[in-house]
């Protein structure tokens, strides 16, 4: 795997919330031979050993369940310990969700505009921040008690912006989670392109006004495409993000990642690669 990375033109990577237990001992191989360095680790990896696949809300801090936030905790120590045996700076992480049994207002935010009228849709993000504050109250307890563990391994924990519309923190959330989080290291603010982008298509998200008002926390960023029916992880250029505009907020201490779909060609990372680093040069 490590090899193919290096062949397709990378000298860094970050490790995936996909990465199995198995294939650790040939990544530390690689790293040790200075084959290749990591930059950062998404949360949770290694993989759980009760994950299938990729799986990086498997358990969630935001959850009611007591013993869901145990293993949200022991899995998030053990990425973080993880990232520092690897070298990584980074750990990136999702952030959990907001639950409706009933009349998740999902649907109605899904719409794009013109499909429904702005009252209604600014009835249902009402709705959606009223009921994420318990949520959020957990996220905040959950994230605090592994701010020693990511404190001592020098880790920075990157809190990464969602597409999922019920995911937490909901987008205009953010600053006020992070103020509520150690003002300094470990907590920062990751940015996805993509994820943003799809929210800036439903008009749910200024892309530009939330990448100035997290400039001040960012410590990375996930870069990739979404063409114009939302979908993500595509070639960047080849879509709808402003690159231009995202470049405008980079700072050569950010982390920055090519996160692509496992579709694309061999000739499309290396073009999404060259690309980036005209962008960035």
């Amino acid at each position: 795997m490590i090899e193919e990375i290096v062949a397709l033109g990378f000298h860094q990577v970050e490790l995936g919330h996909g990465t199995h237990m198995l294939l650790v001992p040939g990544i530390l191989r690689a790293i040790d031979e200075g084959l290749i360095k990591v930059s950062s680790v998404h949360n949770f990896c290694p993989l759980p050993s009760s994950a299938q696949g990729a799986a990086p809300n498997l358990f969630e801090p935001s959850s009611k369940s007591r013993r869901e936030t145990l293993l949200w905790h022991s899995y998030t120590k053990r990425t973080i310990e993880f990232a520092k045996q690897t070298g990584a700076q980074a750990v990136v992480t999702h952030s959990g969700s907001v639950a409706f049994r009933f009349r998740s207002p999902g649907s109605i935010l899904r719409s794009g505009p013109g499909e429904i009228n702005a009252a209604e849709r600014e009835m249902a993000l009402e709705r959606l921040s009223r009921k994420s504050l318990k949520p959020m109250e957990r996220l905040v307890n959950n994230f605090q008690s592994v701010e020693e563990a990511a404190l001592k391994n020098g880790i920075t924990l990157g809190v990464e912006n969602r597409e999922g519309l019920l995911e937490l923190p909901l987008d205009r959330d953010f600053p006020g989670l992070l103020e509520s989080l150690s003002a300094q290291p470990p907590f920062s603010y990751w940015h996805d392109t993509g994820h943003a982008q799809i929210k800036d298509q439903l008009n749910l998200l200024d892309h530009r006004a939330h990448l100035e008002a997290m400039a001040p926390r960012l410590s990375g960023f996930h870069l990739h495409d979404t063409d114009a029916n939302g979908k993500d992880h595509q070639v960047p250029g080849s879509g709808t993000v402003d690159f231009a505009m995202v470049r405008e907020f980079v700072e050569p201490h950010h982390i920055v990642v090519a996160e692509l779909s496992p579709r694309l060609t061999s000739d499309e990372v290396k073009r999404s690669r060259d690309y980036l680093l005209d962008l960035l040069a």
